[in-house]
């Protein structure tokens, strides 16, 4: 890992929701389900990684395949 990130490395769901082009709850329920890639619980909070969100919209398995 590189000390000078550019970006973040999780979004907020809302962020992804909007990158999905989808409702933020609908994200939310996603996440709920299991179904929202890269969601990730953090204590009472939800992220979701950018990395593999990213590799599940470019077609890739999780283990980046």
């Amino acid at each position: 890992m590189t000390t000078q990130q550019t970006e973040p490395l999780t979004m907020t769901v809302g962020e992804a929701a909007r990158v999905l082009g989808i409702s933020r709850g609908g994200a939310y329920e996603l996440a709920k389900r299991n179904e929202l890639p890269g969601a990730i619980k953090l204590g009472g909070r939800i992220v979701v990684s950018r990395r593999q969100l990213e590799r599940t919209l470019n077609g890739e398995n999780a283990d980046g395949k």
